[in-house]
């Protein structure tokens, strides 16, 4: 990771007075990655429909829709209803939700009956247990990820659970098709996979379309493999609309840095802010962003030292990352570091308050207001457990 390691610093003033660990979030350099995500979206912030997985604040969701981005996806009930607080008019739940879940997404689009909110199905039942809501229906696609939806190649179960959609009486949104397992390191491998894919998606909608069914968008991509549907000519010359989902590229990440092209611009806006705490030998310290700080989810090292490339973070205990002095002065204990994660997304999720970073290092403090899930009973219900 150390060749995408940013030298610029992300310094806040009175740093030392700071609890750390902290996430720390610069919205001016949010600003910068939203407007290139758009310009690589030919300009058209119609689309994209970011999932708010990264995000996850409300005052970030509300920079997205300052931007002109008004359609957006989601995880979690707490992502969908934050969604919907921020100004986001057009959220889809993509997530298959049943059960309780599934009657918390009725509530939610009752309180929100200026936000189109919608979900994904996958079998005719699915689709039969939305009858009489007026939420949205997407047909998930599995494109090869095998994480969820219909295999793309069993056309006849796609075309009947469009039926199952049509016969409930529901609205028919499209096809979501998540192409996340691509991401050779080669942009160019990566388009051509990425192509090929959607040449199996187009037959797809035309499908579908045979049948009866319009299809009014389809959804492909997440961060690494957005840029190659933004350069596929089908979508751009079809009747639906087509949108792309990267979400991790409003913050960025250490593995998004890797794996899109340096000339697009794209910067990291959210760091882990650490501080050193020990010296237990003298090529290695140690500072206080263990893995409930620093996801651990994506690998080790799991993260990069803003500035410092030969100190390499090592496997990371609960509270404690011990890192390895490769070149370089080893920090002073009570040094500050700040840290890039490898994956910014449940990074951010770790934390319940974000430093907002302004100008010349000031910060305020905002809630990550969609951290976690909602409760498990919600405070209407009297029932008890145990």
């Amino acid at each position: 990771m150390g060749n995408v390691i940013p030298t610029a610093p992300y310094l806040i003033n009175k740093a030392s007075e700071l609890l750390t660990p902290a996430l720390a979030i610069y919205p001016a350099i949010v600003d910068q990655n939203i407007a290139t995500t758009i310009r690589l979206l030919s300009g058209d912030a119609r689309r994209w429909r970011p999932h708010v997985k990264t995000a996850k604040l409300q005052f970030i969701m509300h920079r997205l829709v300052q931007h002109g981005v008004a359609q957006a996806k989601c995880s979690t009930t707490v992502e969908l209803s934050t969604a919907c607080a921020a100004g986001i008019k057009d959220v889809l739940l993509a997530y298959p939700v049943v059960g309780a879940t599934a009657l918390r997404v009725r509530e939610l689009a009752a309180e929100n009956p200026q936000v189109q909110i919608s979900v994904l199905v996958e079998n005719p039942a699915q689709a039969a247990a939305w009858k009489g809501s007026r939420i949205g229906i997407f047909i998930d696609v599995n494109p090869g990820m095998d994480r969820t939806g219909i295999e793309q190649d069993h056309i006849p179960a796609i075309l009947e659970v469009a039926a199952a959609i049509a016969n409930a009486g529901l609205a028919f949104r499209g096809l979501h098709y998540y192409d996340g397992h691509l991401t050779a390191p080669s942009l160019q491998e990566r388009e051509k996979l990425a192509h090929y894919g959607y040449d199996r998606l187009m037959e797809i909608v035309h499908a579908v379309e045979r049948s009866g069914f319009r299809v009014d968008e389809v959804i492909t991509s997440g961060t690494p493999a957005f840029a190659c549907a933004a350069t596929y000519a089908p979508f751009r010359e079809s009747s639906f609309v087509h949108r792309a989902s990267p979400g991790t590229v409003v913050f960025n990440d250490a593995s998004s840095l890797g794996q899109l092209p340096g000339e697009w611009g794209y910067q990291p806006a959210a760091v882990v802010v650490s501080t050193v705490v020990s010296h237990p030998r003298a090529n290695l310290f140690t500072c206080d962003a263990g893995h409930k700080a620093v996801s651990a989810d994506a690998g080790v090292p799991t993260c990069a030292v803003v500035g410092r490339p030969g100190l390499v973070p090592l496997k990371p205990s609960e509270e404690h990352l011990p890192i390895e002095v490769k070149s370089g002065a080893r920090p002073a204990i009570g040094e500050a570091l700040y840290l890039i994660p490898r994956h910014v997304c449940p990074t951010v999720n770790n934390f319940d308050a974000a430093l907002i970073v302004t100008g010349q290092g000031s910060a305020v403090v905002e809630p990550v207001t969609a951290r976690g899930h909602e409760p498990p009973l919600r405070a209407r219900r009297t029932q008890q457990v145990g």
